[in-house]
């Protein structure tokens, strides 16, 4: 028996291999790799990006997602495959900032654009590979900021936090924890736990669980990504203090925005993702049809969803 994340890798590889050597000879080909479509916030961007195809015409579009977040095995095999198969352009959201820098500058090496979204790719490793290419995408840190300052208002100095973070190998789990450092120094918050729950909704509400069992006194959570939010929600509510511990997310998936307008979540942080993709698609088309490469960062905004931004 094959190992089931083995098993991934190759079912990941067989169906990109699968695909005709061109999908259109007359249209650029894109692919899009992503993280896991099991996240909403990657399948609303894989169906924007597919609308926006749709709507334009002039290009075909591959895209695809890992079973998880924490799957990068099946995220390098995607991008190989993509560079075997001679798309025109690459767009990544890498799962891991450091692990992604190899493949992608194969991609480069075989003369395919690759524009990397959502998490910048680790600027040391970059460097190392002697590569040179854009990020399109959000401000982590500021975001973060503006999540962990929203709890700071309505939380004391002293009152205790606690930050659920992403995956640490990725460049937006680094910088939004930051963010929410810059927020506890300034309101002087007690941060009693940092953990990791690799973006998931189960390790996150698992590992918040046992968090509330050794600091019942918590005031407030910022989980890094909306997914895990919704873990943590579940964890108060089963732990019977439903509104009486403050949480912030980032991302503003669909499923949190009920959570923010019944009080069980303060707020969350949008940093319009599901359109990113769609944007660095049509950026990567220009660059292709002008001849002027892509380079530095595209930044993308950010902005803090509240209630009171929901009515």
């Amino acid at each position: 028996m094959l190992p089931s994340k083995f098993k991934m890798v190759v079912a990941v590889a067989t169906a990109l291999l699968a695909l005709p050597p061109a999908m259109a000879q007359d249209k650029p080909r894109v692919g899009l790799v992503m993280k896991s479509l099991s996240n909403e916030f990657f399948k609303n961007m894989a169906d924007t990006a597919q609308a926006y195809r749709a709507k334009r015409g002039d290009f075909e579009l591959k895209a695809v997602g890992m079973k998880d977040e924490t799957d990068v095995d099946s995220q390098v095999v995607a991008v190989e495959s993509m560079t075997i198969q001679k798309m025109n352009i690459i767009v990544l959201a890498p799962a891991d900032s450091r692990a992604m820098v190899a493949p992608a500058a194969k991609a480069l090496k075989a003369g395919i654009m690759v524009i990397n979204i959502d998490v910048a790719l680790d600027e040391a490793a970059k460097k190392k590979a002697g590569l040179d290419l854009a990020f399109i995408g959000p401000d982590n840190r500021e975001g973060a900021k503006l999540a962990g300052d929203a709890l700071g208002k309505v939380l004391k100095p002293g009152d205790k936090v606690v930050i659920i973070e992403g995956n640490p190998g990725a460049d937006n789990g680094r910088q939004r924890k930051a963010g929410f450092m810059d927020s506890v120094k300034q309101y002087q918050l007690n941060l009693v736990a940092s953990r990791s729950a690799m973006w998931g909704t189960d390790e996150a509400n698992q590992v918040f669980t046992n968090i509330l069992t050794a600091h019942p006194d918590v005031k407030g959570v910022m989980a890094a990504n909306d997914s895990m939010a919704v873990g943590i929600v579940k964890a108060i509510d089963a732990a019977g203090k439903s509104g009486k511990i403050k949480v912030v997310g980032f991302d503003n998936i669909p499923a949190v925005r009920p959570l923010i307008k019944s009080g069980k979540m303060l707020a969350t942080v949008d940093q319009f993702g599901a359109e990113m993709a769609a944007n660095a698609i049509d950026l990567g088309l220009k660059a292709r049809k002008s001849g002027v490469p892509l380079k530095g960062w595209v930044k993308t905004p950010v902005a803090l969803v509240t209630a009171a931004d929901l009515k």
